[in-house]
């Protein structure tokens, strides 16, 4: 049967951000809008390559959030239309990002398309995303978004063909107009994977009869709370039927297209499950969150959470520990607002480390050059070079191998990292959903006053340096400008101004703020205290109260 050809007109809004193209499920749900995005993917994908997409291997899933069956549909028939060879689709839909990617590189394929908004709401009112991967398993990089969004603009029409919706739900191969549509087992591959990765055996025998720093007839405990998104599936076949995990280890555990009302970001506000399993008298040893698209993570000891850029320098110190990374890292790479805590691991083991703008695609080019094994950014993301995003539930796999070898308590671990090579005190502080207007001027202004501040004093605090941060590719020269304005002062803290570029509402104004401390008589302070000074500093600089009528962040991490 021939392609039907559906005249369309342009959206003047499918710019892609960070990681994909995510608006509202009543925008994607417009007539034509999936189609008009997933035409301008595979035009371009039809200009890569010598012979472009046609008969190639393309893999699609998602988090399972609202509206990812009807998009999955609209896909298989558009790529039947557009000569692609076969696709690999999740059961049910469902693929992790993680996973997504790693199928990508196993089976050779020629790209993915991811469907999700990772950690935003989900629900009929709340958010929907599509992404491109290229064929190293990565999201697509700027020059090729940069094209799909191009080609948005300039769409008269697109390619699909009349057919009945495909079971999505049973495993096995199909055919639709010539090409192969694979339903594959989404858990399978990933599992595996991690097998290879990490001491199964010596993780099972934590949960088996472990114990934490020789404490006798103490039960290993641990508690993952899935969100009720995607990496449920997979937490539940990996820590409880693999790895030993007793039942219900696993909490929120089946995914939902509405996320069961949670909203899945892990972090101290949004985890309520996780931080109140704990916090408070006897808590479990060790505990663990992952977002809607299982990329991001969230690491909590007993009354302890860890943050993002702390345990990505713990996690880099120890990878050793883990069998996938005995042989030592080639490097590691945090995203320029992370803490640089990581980069004190780095200086520690002799190894480079690389600041990036944020995005995990900046790391894809580092990766495939083996100029970095670990990566990882402020905003929870963590992972390596077994895959090309970050992986929420690697890293929890990472943490209960370094448990299950050092043999000793989490929190114990941390502090004795800070003894050694100093703390950073962090925290990011979230104003969501304030005006467009407001927040371009607030940075527009930040940038105006850059080449004054040098020098000036901001109550007690003398600015050192201020800047726009610029990125230049080591790998293929290309450059990124305009990635965050930089404040750093004479005592080494600094602050760090950004506009979030993952939201779907307003704008998210994003404050980071850190101050190094190497005395440990003065690391176990709470950090909002320690930064009380820095983060008034950061307020009065910007003029964020004062602007947005805000007297306090919307999130805390």
């Amino acid at each position: 049967m021939a392609p039907v050809i559906v005249p369309t007109t342009p959206f003047n809004d499918q710019k892609p951000g960070t990681s994909g193209l995510r608006k509202k499920v009543t925008v994607y749900s417009q007539p034509h809008y999936v189609a008009n995005f997933i035409q301008s993917i595979f035009d371009v994908m039809s200009g890569s390559g010598d012979d472009g997409i046609q008969g190639q291997t393309v893999v699609v899933g998602g988090d399972g959030r609202f509206y990812n069956p009807e998009a999955i549909q609209i896909i298989v028939r558009m790529a039947a239309a557009n000569g692609i060879g076969r696709l690999l689709i999740g059961r049910g839909g469902i693929l992790s990002t993680p996973a997504a990617s790693n199928v990508i590189r196993k089976y050779k394929a020629f790209g993915g398309i991811i469907l999700s908004a990772s950690h935003n709401q989900g629900g009929p009112d709340g958010d929907f995303g599509i992404k491109y991967n290229t064929g190293n398993g990565g999201p697509a990089p700027e020059k090729i978004t940069d094209a799909i969004f191009k080609r948005t603009g300039e769409i008269t029409e697109y390619r699909t063909v009349e057919a009945p919706d495909i079971d999505l739900d049973r495993l096995g191969a199909s055919e639709l107009e010539g090409m192969t549509v694979e339903i594959i087992d989404p858990v399978a591959d990933y599992a595996e994977l991690m097998e290879s990765l990490f001491d199964f055996d010596q993780i099972r025998s934590l949960f088996r009869g472990g114990t934490q720093g020789g404490t006798q007839g103490k039960q290993f405990r641990m508690v993952f709370d899935a969100l009720s998104a995607v990496t449920g599936p997979y937490a539940t076949e990996i820590l409880e039927k693999r790895l030993g995990a007793p039942a219900g280890t696993v909490l929120n555990g089946t995914p939902l297209p509405d996320f069961g009302g949670h909203h899945p970001d892990p972090n101290p506000v949004h985890a309520h499950d996780l931080v109140a399993a704990m916090t408070g008298p006897n808590p479990p040893d060790f505990g663990a969150a992952s977002d809607g698209d299982g990329d991001r993570n969230m690491i909590m000891g007993p009354n302890l959470f860890i943050t993002p850029s702390d345990s990505l320098a713990l996690l880099a110190a120890n990878a050793h520990l883990a069998p996938g990374y005995a042989g030592g890292l080639r490097g590691i790479a945090r995203s320029m607002p992370t803490s640089r805590a990581a980069d004190r691991v780095a200086a520690k083991l002799g190894i480079p480390g690389f600041e990036t703008p944020t995005g995990w695609k900046f790391f894809g080019n580092l990766l495939d050059a083996g100029q970095a094994t670990l990566c990882g950014e402020e905003s929870a993301g963590t992972g390596s070079d077994h895959v090309r995003e970050k992986d929420g539930l690697w890293a929890v796999l990472l943490w209960l191998n370094i448990l299950a070898a050092r043999n000793q308590p989490i929190g114990e671990i941390v502090r004795q990292h800070w003894r050694e090579l100093g703390r950073d005190y962090y925290t990011r502080h979230d104003y969501e959903d304030i005006d467009t207007a407001t927040a371009d001027a607030m940075m527009a202004d930040l940038r105006a006053a850059l080449p004054t501040l040098p020098g000036t004093r901001i109550g007690d605090a003398e600015v050192k340096t201020a800047d726009d941060f610029e990125y230049r590719d080591p790998i293929d020269g290309s450059i990124s400008k305009r990635q965050g304005i930089r404040i750093s002062f004479a005592d080494g803290s600094r602050v760090v101004y950004r506009l979030s570029g993952t939201g779907t509402g307003g704008a998210t104004l994003r404050v980071y703020m850190e101050r190094y401390e190497p005395d440990p008589a003065k690391q176990d302070f709470d950090s909002q205290e320690a930064l009380a000074g820095l983060i008034a500093t950061a307020d009065t600089v910007a003029g964020i109260s004062k602007r947005t009528g805000r007297d306090k962040p919307s999130v805390i991490t």
